[in-house]
């Protein structure tokens, strides 16, 4: 829709989405009356009821999304239509199908030959034009196969028969319009009168109109074919089929890129029906590929497709539509494809005057290949004269052929019938690069470069008697990246004139070094960054940070390699964080889109709730923001290098800046069933380059100073005599290694091959590891061309038997040493002479920089004043001193010459990227799982010529060792601790309280307090110490644990596992396990700081929705507090069940041994014991105690009352027993 000239894509669009909705709904209607249809089963009632709900939502989507088409989002929302399409297929696949599906079979002595499957639904008929089948009433091609497991595979794709067949399915009440799609000029027989057949199919067809042809088939070439000979090449020929006509080409021998040129005529083609119609709609042609052989029939090696270009008598043979051009048509093999063919077709009709009128055949017959017509002058391309020049560099990796080794080789190049050879190598062995470099040859090419025939490379072993031997060969299908072009000298690169000043900041520019990056066994390839953890975690530092003290700048004797590298990699995760979010945030607005459309509008109170949300967020995240920036300057300052996070060549584009490497082939192309993959057919690999280019060559680059006839377009290429090279390999990491050992892990070890060079680190295997550190370099001297591939293997060690390998890399060093990238050492970011940032290139930057000068031939370099260079006519200003080991500062030009370098690509005409200081991540791959990836491995390598000034020793990148600390953690007291047990006696509320605590990952050292028994309020008072020796990995924020897994394991598995302090609160049950109330968990590097006092201490807290701010242990080596404890209730929701008061205290292990502490309560430096109430006791041990305290305690005022109702009713009783004596004496008068 937008690619169409037509104007108005936004209206087009809403029309269709208006005829979508409006097609679902009458959809709805008609299915609302189909649905109590009594004969349906219930699969379709149910899949009724699917459609039905879909398209009402879909009706709804494309209504809404009609409003939201506008010119500007058109795109987007033609995605989404295609989406809709996308549905609507599917859901009118039927699952079940009801019509059965109709078959055509070919018949012979009543044997079934081949048949041909035509899916009902294709050919079912409507009175709505829309809804018939595609193929109803229509005269369809079928290409008929073979039946059964013969129908499988490369037998089964070769066309049995060709079919033209009219086919129509409708119901019985219909069949009057079965002949209604009939082309013109056809009519049926009328069958007898009276009969009563008149409506059914007539037993035959008459031709009415018949029109003659001639088709005119200008085979040009074709390219990139199957190869069908063990040799690796074919001898193709193309047949041609044409209604009931066919016609070969010549067989061209041993060929994968075959020129034909030539034209195939059939004449007095009768083709039946009305002109008009043959002119739109005319046959298919067939072109099927085959290969040659001397014994045996032609193997099928592809098939393609064709319409020819119609040209009735009445129509003038002229442009624009004649004569035709030539088109490139796919070939395919089953359903792979299997190369192009360059050809074009004319289907031209014969008039009343016979072949007179069609355009005659110029051209004479070709006199050397016996009558064959070449393409005529029209169609054919327009030649001119091209050279082609090869660099012969040099053959690499040949394998033996018919069991014999390779020892005296040589490369035919061939292009276009014309070619060139290499110089013999007379020993492969000793030297396998050519003496002559380069060499040229004249061919004519077609003028437009998408026609350029191939170059085929082959490669040939010149044995005994004069015996050729084809060791392998290559075809370059597209000449268009070895054409020379001039460069545009108006461009600003090649702007010569005037002086462009770079200006270096004073201080060369650092990364300012965050927190150190995550690594443990379960950390992914540094590849995969989970944005959002990364960010919450940010926000976290930025929090913790607003209120810490500054921090001082570390001693730069701290720092080391792998302070460097981490600082890099939280670079490339912060640049990969970038790069998402462009991604992420269109995602999201067309997400957003797409919800409006399906949801329609939001009501008011939602809208309104989901800004005030949207303006809290923003306010956070400012807030935030404004809060690390301060203390973020106060960050270390640390230099960095450059983490790629796959292969260096991906940067560099393989570093065939002028060597390029052919891979040679030899053998069979495999199809599915008999798989030779293309891997197992290279059998080498050809060093070289070439240049194609209209001859004569550009004077200005012939006049140019210094310009060698010899060599061409191919100027200051370096000798490619044997150099001797010394290697360095440095392998930092493995991440995602694939598991080796049935535990699913792996006991992973280094093992380089280079050359007869075989180093196997197999004593520093780290044991039960899928995330392995190396940290190791390894020193090999090589002579180059002969040993130039580096393997670097990592393999699974393994107690009994031989070692698994994991997975290999393979790096040519070769091109990497020769590119003008210079990737033999990396431009480090700063130079430094000693410390961490050391510089590693025996060369000094101005020693390099004069040198690319030299040889790029570019003015420079011209130093001075102080801090200036001049190269070419750039000039890079910079710092003038450098600092020494001793702080003394003296003056030197290597920054601004280290400037001018990572620079380089700004030079004009001969600048170009050159490989800075790196960490590449390179794939694991194992050759018996081919294409797998089995982990990533993380490296660089150095390479110095043993004839330039020895490099220094290598740079330290052992692995960090863990320094050993103590944290000291003394639990002081609770409160609010929920109470779990009900009171014998009086079914009060109470718990039994302690507190266990351990570090991640020493779950089996757990330590306890003592029990305050019978807490009635929720405190418990401990005063007890936890000491918790581990060993620490700073720059990973990683404990490290030592262990073996089980009894049986061999030796001990390192771990590396969060700094994390868990405490836990419980309720001591004597008879039955233990209640776990709650716990908190303290992340040792950024915590909340505690509460002053039990009050302030909140649920908030451990949650996060309150802004606390976070402390690291390893800042503030001791702090004190309230900490909040929470368990989940029913729902699945935080509660608070507890407090808990307690000081952290961390030492290094000299200090903790200096002043020792004892666990618990115990000597040295004992703790007070705690001052608990006398409510704190066990019944069973103290009952009088218990009696005394239970009953008194809680029924004190109703013991005192039921003792003063006591008293008056003994005073009571006294009185009435007393009374009556007393009366008597009283009346008696006693």
């Amino acid at each position: 829709m937008i690619k169409t000239e037509k104007f108005y894509p936004e209206r087009r669009l809403r029309g269709v989405l208006e005829e979508l909705s409006c097609g679902c709904c009458r959809f709805l209607s008609l299915a609302d009356k189909d649905q109590g249809h009594s004969s349906r089963t219930r699969l379709d009632r149910e899949r009724l009821k699917s459609c039905m709900r879909e398209l009402e939502s879909m009706g709804q989507q494309a209504r809404t999304l009609r409003a939201q088409v506008k010119r500007h989002t058109v795109r987007d929302k033609l995605r989404l239509c295609q989406n809709f399409l996308q549905k609507l297929r599917f859901l009118a696949d039927e699952p079940q199908h009801s019509i059965p599906d109709i078959f055509i079979w070919m018949m012979s002595n009543n044997k079934r030959i081949a048949y041909a499957r035509v899916p009902s639904k294709d050919l079912l008929f409507s009175i709505v034009e829309e809804e018939t089948g595609k193929d109803c009433a229509k005269v369809k091609t079928l290409f008929l196969k073979l039946p059964g497991k013969r129908g499988f595979g490369s037998a089964g794709w070769t066309v049995q028969a060709k079919v033209e067949l009219y086919l129509w399915l409708g119901l019985s009440k219909q069949r009057k319009d079965f002949l209604c799609g009939l082309p013109c000029g056809f009519q049926e027989v009328k069958a007898a009168q009276g009969l009563g057949l008149h409506a059914f199919p007539p037993v035959s067809l008459v031709y009415t109109k018949k029109q003659t042809f001639q088709l005119r088939a200008h085979m040009y070439q074709a390219r990139s074919l199957f190869a069908a000979d063990s040799s690796g090449l074919s001898d193709p020929f193309a047949r041609v089929f044409f209604i009931n006509q066919s016609q070969c080409t010549e067989v061209l021998n041993e060929t994968l890129c075959p020129t034909w040129d030539q034209m195939l005529v059939f004449d007095n083609l009768e083709l039946y029906g009305e002109a008009h119609e043959l002119r739109d709609d005319p046959p298919i042609i067939v072109i099927e590929i085959y290969d040659q052989d001397s014994m045996g029939k032609a193997d099928f090696m592809g098939r393609t497709f064709a319409k020819p270009l119609v040209k009735m008598a009445d129509e003038a043979y002229c442009p624009p539509r004649f004569p035709p051009q030539l088109e490139y048509y796919q070939i395919y093999r089953g359903n792979a494809t299997a190369g192009d063919l360059l050809a074009a077709f004319e289907l031209l009709q014969i008039g009343p005057a016979g072949k007179a009128d069609l355009p005659p055949i110029n051209g004479p017959v070709d006199v050397d290949r016996g009558p064959i017509m070449p393409v005529p002058v029209g169609i054919r391309p327009v030649l001119s004269k091209y050279r082609v020049e090869v660099l012969f560099w040099g053959l690499r990796d040949l394998k033996r052929v018919n069991l014999a080794q390779v020892d005296r080789p040589r490369v035919d190049i061939e292009c276009a019938g014309k070619g060139v050879q290499s110089s013999l190598i007379h020993n492969y062995k000793k030297n396998p690069n050519f003496n002559t470099l380069v060499k040229w040859f004249e061919v004519d090419l077609p003028e437009n470069e998408l026609l350029h025939p191939p170059l085929n490379i082959r490669v040939v072993d010149c044995r005994a008697f004069g015996r050729y031997t084809l060791v392998g060969s290559h075809a370059v299908s597209s000449l268009r990246r070895f054409i020379y072009r001039p460069p545009d000298r108006s461009a600003p690169s090649w702007n010569t004139t005037g002086e462009v000043v770079v200006n270096m900041e004073p201080e060369v520019p650092i990364k300012k070094l965050e927190t150190m990056v995550k690594l443990d066994a379960t950390s992914e390839a540094v590849v995969k960054v989970d944005v959002a953890e990364e960010e919450k975690e940010k926000k976290k530092k930025k929090k913790g940070t607003a209120e810490e003290p500054e921090e001082e700048e570390p001693d730069e004797s701290m720092l080391d390699w792998w302070s460097k590298y981490f600082a890099s990699i939280d670079t490339m995760k912060e640049q990969l964080r970038q790069q998402e979010p462009s991604g992420i945030d269109l995602e999201e607005k067309e997400e957003v889109d797409n919800t409006e459309g399906l949801k329609g509008s939001m009501k008011g109170k939602e809208k309104a709730r989901a800004a005030k949300e949207e303006k809290r967020k923003k306010t956070q995240s400012s807030g935030s923001g404004q809060g690390s920036e301060a203390p973020e300057k106060k960050k270390p300052k640390i230099d960095e290098l450059k983490v790629y996070p796959k292969e260096l060549e991906c940067e560099f584009d393989n570093f065939e800046d002028w060597l390029h490497t052919f891979n040679l082939l030899r053998g069979k192309t495999g199809d599915d069933e008999d798989g030779s993959t293309e891997e197992e057919r290279i059998v080498g690999r050809f060093k070289g380059s070439l240049c194609v280019y209209k001859v004569p060559l550009p004077e200005d680059v012939s006049r140019e100073a210094g310009y060698d006839p010899t060599y061409g377009m191919f100027q200051g290429i370096p000798s490619n005599d044997p150099i001797n090279v010394l290697v360095r390999v440095y392998v930092v990491r493995a991440t995602d290694l694939h598991p080796a050992d049935i535990n699913g892990k792996a006991d992973p070890y280094i093992a380089i091959r280079l050359g007869k060079t075989d180093i196997r680190d197999k004593e520093n295997y780290i044991s039960k590891q899928l995330n392995p550190v190396f940290g190791k370099s390894f020193d090999i001297e090589a002579s180059f061309p002969m040993e130039s591939m580096l393997t670097v293997a990592v393999y699974d060690w393994d107690l009994v038997g031989t070692d698994d390998l994991i997975g290999e890399t393979k790096i040519d060093l070769e091109n990497r040493f020769y590119s003008k990238h210079r990737a033999t050492c990396g431009i480090a970011q700063t130079y430094s002479t000693h410390g961490y940032n050391i510089w590693r290139d025996p060369m000094k930057p101005s020693h390099i920089l004069t040198r690319l000068c030299k040889d790029s031939k570019v003015d420079g370099p011209h130093f001075g004043p102080p801090g200036r260079v001049k190269v070419a006519n750039r000039v890079f200003t910079g710092p003038s001193e450098i600092e020494d080991e001793n702080g003394q500062r003296k003056p030197t030009d290597e920054h601004v010459a280290l400037s001018a370098l990572r620079h380089w690509e700004d030079i004009p005409r001969a600048g170009c990227r050159l490989v800075p200081e790196h960490v590449e991540t390179r794939p694991l791959l194992n050759p018996d799982k081919p294409g797998i990836e089995q982990g990533r491995l993380e490296l660089w390598v150095d390479m110095f010529p043993m004839d330039m000034p020895a490099p220094g020793t290598p740079l330290d990148i052992s692995p960090r060792k863990p320094k050993k600390y103590e944290l000291r953690v003394i639990i002081w007291n609770t409160d609010e601790v929920v109470l779990e047990d009900d009171d014998f006696f009086t079914g009060e509320k109470s718990s039994d309280i302690f507190v266990r605590g351990w570090l991640k990952g020493q779950q089996e050292d757990k330590q306890d307090t003592d029990v305050h028994y019978h807490s009635l309020t929720g405190e418990g008072n401990f005063n007890w110490r936890y000491l918790f020796p581990f060993d620490y990995l700073a720059a990973e924020e990683r404990i490290v644990i030592s262990k073996k897994e089980s009894m049986f394991s061999w030796d001990e598995t390192e771990y590396k596992i969060p700094a994390r302090l868990t405490l836990q609160i419980w309720d001591a049950d004597h008879f039955s396990a233990d209640d776990f109330l709650g716990a908190i968990e303290l992340d040792l590097n950024r915590f909340p700081r505690g509460a002053k006092t039990a009050k302030q201490c909140t649920m908030e807290m451990a949650t996060g929705e309150v802004d606390v701010p976070l402390v690291s242990i390893f800042k503030q080596k001791r702090v004190k507090g309230w900490w909040p404890l929470l368990a989940r209730n029913e729902n699945d929701e935080f509660e608070l069940t507890g407090k808990v008061e307690a000081e952290l205290h961390l030492l290094t292990a000299e200090e903790a041994e200096k002043n020792p502490v004892g666990l618990a309560r115990n000597e040295p430096d004992p703790l007070e014991k705690p001052n608990r109430p006398d409510t704190s006791f066990i019944w069973f041990l103290n009952p009088l105690k218990s009696a005394r305290y239970f009953l008194w305690h809680t029924y004190r005022w109703l013991l005192l009352k039921l003792l003063l109702l006591l008293l008056l009713l003994l005073l009571l009783a006294l009185f009435l027993y007393s009374v009556p004596g007393y009366l008597v004496k009283k009346i008696l008068g006693a």
